[in-house]
């Protein structure tokens, strides 16, 4: 079961409770964790080859890769300060540490979601306007959630037109067939099943919002201001995992085709649907442009309207949110979310 998608909320109050931006001292050894998704099996393989080693050897340090079975309680251990690093979308990154108080830095752009998050209608709907007065099945207050937002946006349409219906990854297969469930937002795998439903059509996917529902390798803010040995070491080891996938490399991507949990094919099948920067050079170039703050605004405000800002946000721009350059959605005074390019960009410069 894919669990990369749900939102931690119940986390918001014990980082709130626990102060977590305690700052961090020099060290030599540093913990991350992962969760099982196609665009984060490359750290699976860079552990298990030796990649991560040599590079952590080459500044000095240790790092140790973990994988957590639950995304969710992966990202609740880093912001408890379990983890000095992990893997989220840029969504949770925001309402699940930043919102808890912990300042952290996406420190690796690694993909975004391109077809594997989509909405299927079925019988006579054929267009996200046929959504108009159905109930719909998804996963509340996750990215399937802001998935349907944003396409009923496209529509002119709103939540006031449709209804939805909490429904859980496990369990939403099953719903859509049934008679009664006639709409559905899920994430893959389970997407690809619902698509093959009979009468199903996919009617709006998340490659019609390219590069806002984004994976990343986050790690704490001060950890990393402390260690430039950890962001370096990190950032290399990736890039010559993405080198190979780029070249095709049938170990490598066998390797992770099996970690995930299916064949050479069933994992290039994912990747097709997964947009990956495999050059350094690439995810900098998202990472410092425009289009980044832009999607992180909507990003916010969808947050805010769901209440995961936490309690005590008044409006969409009560968590800062800073960008290379300079520039800072919501409060500057309380920035506790950072796209920072610099590693990758020293990664595409060969300067690693």
């Amino acid at each position: 079961m894919n669990l990369r998608r749900l939102f931690g909320v119940s986390v918001l109050a014990l980082a709130a409770l626990l102060g977590l931006s305690a700052h961090a001292a020099p060290k030599k050894t540093f913990d991350v964790c992962w969760t099982i998704y196609a665009g984060w099996m490359p750290w699976d393989y860079a552990q298990a080859s030796g990649i991560v080693s040599k590079w952590a050897k080459k500044y000095g340090i240790e790092i140790k890769v973990t994988q957590l079975n639950d995304y969710v309680e992966s990202i609740n251990q880093y912001t408890a300060g379990k983890f000095d690093g992990c893997t989220m979308t840029n969504m949770d990154a925001l309402t699940i540490p930043a919102a808890g108080g912990v300042d952290s830095t996406a420190l690796i752009v690694g993909d975004y979601s391109s077809g594997n998050d989509g909405i299927v209608l079925k019988g006579a709907g054929k267009t996200v306007k046929d959504l108009k007065g159905l109930d719909v099945n998804l996963v509340e207050l996750s990215v399937s959630h802001y998935l349907l937002a944003r396409a009923l946006q496209s529509a002119g349409l709103s939540e006031k037109d449709v209804k939805v219906v909490n429904t859980s990854d496990a369990d939403i297969v099953a719903a859509f067939a049934t008679s009664q469930v006639k709409a559905a937002v899920a994430w893959n795998p389970q997407l690809s099943e619902i698509k093959a439903a009979p009468g199903a059509s996919l009617v709006f996917d998340s490659s019609k919002i390219p590069g806002e529902i984004l994976d990343l390798m986050v790690v704490n803010t001060q950890t990393l201001k402390d260690n430039p040995a950890l962001g370096k070491a990190l950032t290399g080891a990736w890039y010559e995992v993405m080198a190979l996938m780029k070249a095709k490399n049938a170990a490598a991507l066998t390797h992770m085709a099996k970690a995930s949990g299916t064949d050479l094919p069933g994992y290039e099948a994912q990747l097709k649907t997964t947009a990956m920067y495999y050059t350094a050079a690439d995810a900098s170039k998202f990472t410092t442009s425009a289009d980044l703050p832009a999607i992180m605004k909507r990003v916010s405000q969808f947050s805010f309207e769901k209440g995961l800002l936490g309690d005590g946000a008044k409006s969409a721009d009560a968590i800062g949110v800073a960008f290379p350059g300079g520039k800072v959605n919501g409060n500057a005074k309380n920035v506790k979310l950072r796209f920072d390019a610099s590693y990758m960009q020293q990664a595409a410069e060969g300067k690693l």
